[in-house]
């Protein structure tokens, strides 16, 4: 079966659901979301608890970019960053709080409450509690739900993208530039993979978190849109910038539930378990509101160097315990079922997986490198973030970039819908064996404790050389059940595991410099004198010899 559309938008997150909305203005255009969720609020999106950046008392577009561009070590790139700060606060106040109303905190006096995190100059970020993106997501999936010209499919995976240099029945078109013209999509309710044609595409699929064993992440980000893209010849960059989150909740079972940075913001301390507060010595400049980094990479340290199983964040000794049940009562509730009441104790955090800084290059209407095709959000790299990113600067990015690539779709007339013809169907494994559930929960583990111990917090040659090597090993295992086994959401997520978790590791293996989230123990220049001369290889994920040097 083949869909046609004007518009195919894959995920619908903040960046996703706010293209769509943008595009649907023109009601005689057509734009199908899918979603792998079958509720269509589940995203990354919900899950961010701090909040979204907005324009501070005090505050100007020029302090905001200071901030982004110190947080991200050099690499932000200065025209997005700008573009960013001086265009997002301006759509969070007509997109989210006079189109949608979501429903911010105010002071006393109904003004807007905004609260610190690290890396901030000024208190300039906008919340709902500690559940900001649920807030935010559920009104714009609401709004969706009420445009005519805006279909929702849940429990929809898409399984590749489209492209004519892969896919055309001509054969001359290799000849040509790469365009994508939509996708194949795996409808999970009855098993079938069917077309959906598009004149754009944009991929919103969040990010790869779930590629390592402790994360923050829902259980969709496997990097699906990273490696969809990668495999259709889009240019990806900056993929070893992976950003951890210092604090997530240290307790058996409770999944790295991730404690907000508003609770540092809002007055929390870091202490080992002996009682030492340890983060002056690491950054004196911002102490506890240090950059994500500098904070999950002192944590580490302190783990590492004393044999800590987690470290102490303190809020009770900084709050009331009223003020903590209303500002952080997500936190407080989940923390409570696990035992730990906030109001009275410190909470046990470590270090875990977070936020995706690299991606899809994407220009500043988001477009990529392939035609037709759009990244927004965390699957793409717009330079904001650099090489660590500002905190709550991400829904913002999601926002901006995805209002900037609706707006920039609407305004092209030279997005053609190809013809079905022109494109086959999905070759299905009709007599393939069913995927053993076994068998894919166990190359999932491998990948995510290979990514965890050889590309974490702390990198060096020999981690890196063997998670290349591991990595090969189990790519050409992958691969292999993928081709000849029955299709499945599981079997989908665990290849784009494979292929994220390698272009991650060729990346982190290529940069010897430490900046930002990638930090290399072995960085200094000496140690790499002769690394030009080694000639060791591993297969890509590709098929092809890769010469590593």
């Amino acid at each position: 079966m083949t869909i046609e559309t004007d518009v195919l938008v894959i995920g619908c997150g903040i960046a996703g659901a706010t293209a769509a909305w943008r595009l649907a203005q023109d009601r005689q255009r057509q734009i199908i979301v899918v979603t792998r969720a079958a509720d269509p609020t589940e995203s990354n999106t919900r899950y961010a608890q701090g909040g979204i950046v907005g324009c501070g008392i005090g505050d100007s577009p020029q302090r905001l970019a200071d901030d982004i561009l110190a947080a991200g070590a050099g690499l932000s790139l200065p025209q997005a960053v700008h573009l960013l700060a001086q265009e997002g606060p301006a759509l969070v106040q007509r997109i989210l709080i006079e189109e949608l109303g979501v429903p911010f905190d105010r002071t006393p006096d109904g003004a807007i409450a905004y609260t610190s995190e690290g890396g901030h100059s000024l208190p300039r970020i906008l919340h709902v509690g500690d559940a900001t993106g649920q807030a935010i997501e559920e009104a714009l999936i609401a709004r969706l739900r009420a445009l005519p010209n805006v279909i929702l499919r849940t429990n929809t995976t898409a399984v590749d993208l489209i492209t004519s240099s892969h896919h055309s029945r001509d054969p001359l078109a290799v000849y040509r530039p790469i365009t994508c013209h939509g996708a194949y999509v795996l409808d999970r309710t009855t098993g079938h993979v069917r077309r959906i044609l598009a004149r754009a595409t944009v991929l919103a699929t969040g990010g790869l978190g779930r590629i390592y064993r402790y994360t923050t992440n829902p259980e969709g980000a496997r990097g699906d849109g990273l490696a969809m893209a990668y495999r259709a010849g889009a240019r990806v960059i900056n993929a070893e910038y992976i950003q951890f989150h210092p604090t997530t909740l240290a307790i058996p079972g409770a999944n790295n539930f991730l404690i907000s940075e508003a609770v540092r913001g809002e007055g929390g301390r870091l202490y080992t378990p002996d009682g030492r507060h340890f983060m002056d010595q690491y950054a004196p400049q911002w102490g506890d509101l240090a950059p994500r980094d500098i904070v999950a990479r002192a944590i580490h340290e302190e783990m590492i160097t004393h044999g800590y199983p987690h470290v102490l964040l303190d809020l009770a000794s900084h709050m009331d315990a009223p003020r903590i049940r209303e500002r952080f009562p997500t936190i407080y509730t989940t923390c409570l079922k696990a035992g730990i009441d906030i109001t009275q104790e410190p909470i046990p955090v470590v270090p875990a997986a977070h936020y995706f800084c690299g991606g899809i290059l994407v220009d500043e209407w988001g477009r990529s490198t392939i035609e037709g095709l759009y990244a927004v959000g965390e699957v793409s790299c717009t330079g904001v973030h650099g090489a660590n990113r500002l905190a709550s600067t991400s829904l913002l990015e999601g926002l901006v970039w995805g209002y900037r690539a609706g707006s920039d779709i609407a305004s092209r007339n030279d997005l053609r819908l190809v013809a079905a013809g022109e494109i086959p169907p999905w070759q299905s494994v009709e007599d393939g064996v069913p995927a053993d559930p076994v068998l894919i929960y166990r190359d999932q583990r491998s990948i995510q404790y290979v990514m965890w111990l050889y590309v974490g917090l702390a990198r060096n040659t020999h981690r890196l050389a063997r998670a290349l090597r591991e990595l090969s090993h189990l790519w050409e295992t992958i691969d292999g059940f993928y081709r000849t086994t029955r299709i499945t959401d599981e079997l989908i997520g665990l290849r784009n595991m494979a292929q994220a978790a390698w272009v991650v590791t060729r990346a982190a293996w290529h940069n010897h410099q430490s900046r930002g989230t990638h930090y290399r123990e072995d960085s200094r220049a000496e140690e790499f004198a002769n690394l030009d001369n080694t000639e060791e290889t591993w297969e890509s994920p590709h098929g092809y010899a890769i010469l590593e040097g």
